[in-house]
């Protein structure tokens, strides 16, 4: 990383899925004595018990044009930046690469926090899942008490099925087994979104002329795709009129207003 940017981490995942909890255990022992943690949450996330372990949060807000509003915070090291769990993840990842490539962070890696008791409930719920997988290097399977075998080996046999690059890791009693791997910063996702624009396949504009041949030979300016080259992500898609190809559930038929999920 460089010494000048901190490490950006996107945590995806619905209300009551543990982030906040798991992301403590990050905190405490995935970093080494000298990073300095600093934690961004949603206007909208409910407070819960696991804020007390990261310190003070400092809260980002939703601009009423859809932006993400919210300053890195002063002399940390690692930002953990965790998204609201009520609302579209895939709106939260578009304004959130916008966000960071204003901010100045550089982005550490993307995980998800999977509520295993939810989705087993809600079959629908599989197709939001499957959204936050499509962008995550991280993939966590959390409240998983009471949950069938039968279900948890469908859900990670789903994924494994795709090759999907992303790491699937267990969580137990709100800890992971390997919380320094977790937080490595190496990117496993399928989404080239947060990519490199030299490693889509882009090319810079320039002119080569071959003295054998008459004609300049052109080669596409920087940020047009070659061929077979990088098209546009699936989730962040839109048809003409403005609404997403790919659609995902909406939350607010699972989860209720006051139904006291957190974290």
């Amino acid at each position: 990383m460089s010494s000048e940017k901190p490490l950006v981490y996107l945590f995806l995942g619905i209300a009551g899925s543990g982030r906040r909890e798991v992301l403590a255990n990050l905190i405490a022992d995935g970093l080494a004595p000298e990073d300095r943690a600093a934690t961004l949450l949603a206007e909208g996330e409910a407070a819960c018990e696991s804020d007390a372990r990261l310190g003070a949060p400092a809260r980002w807000r939703w601009t009423p044009d859809h932006r993400i509003e919210a300053a890195l915070p002063a002399g940390a090291t690692h930002v953990f930046f965790v998204t609201d769990g009520r609302r579209n993840p895939v709106d939260q990842v578009e304004a959130f690469k916008v966000w960071l490539d204003a901010s100045g962070g550089e982005l550490g890696s993307i995980l998800s926090v999977v509520h295993c008791q939810l989705a087993e409930k809600h079959h629908t719920l599989l197709a939001w899942y499957d959204a936050c997988v499509h962008f995550s290097d991280i993939v966590l399977l959390n409240r998983r008490e009471g949950v069938a075998n039968k279900w948890m080996s469908e859900l990670q046999g789903r994924y494994k099925a795709q090759f999907l690059p992303c790491l699937l890791e267990f969580v137990k009693n709100g800890h992971v087994k390997n919380p320094v791997l977790i937080l490595e910063p190496q990117a496993r996702r399928i989404s080239q979104v947060f990519d490199p624009v030299e490693d889509l396949g882009l090319a810079e504009g320039i002119e080569i002329h071959d003295e054998n041949e008459d004609d300049e030979v052109e080669v596409p300016v920087k940020g047009e795709a070659v061929e077979d080259g990088p098209v546009e992500d699936p989730y962040l898609a839109r048809h003409s009129g403005g609404r997403r190809v790919k659609e995902i559930p909406d939350l607010a038929k699972f989860l209720g207003a006051g139904d006291g999920t957190t974290a």
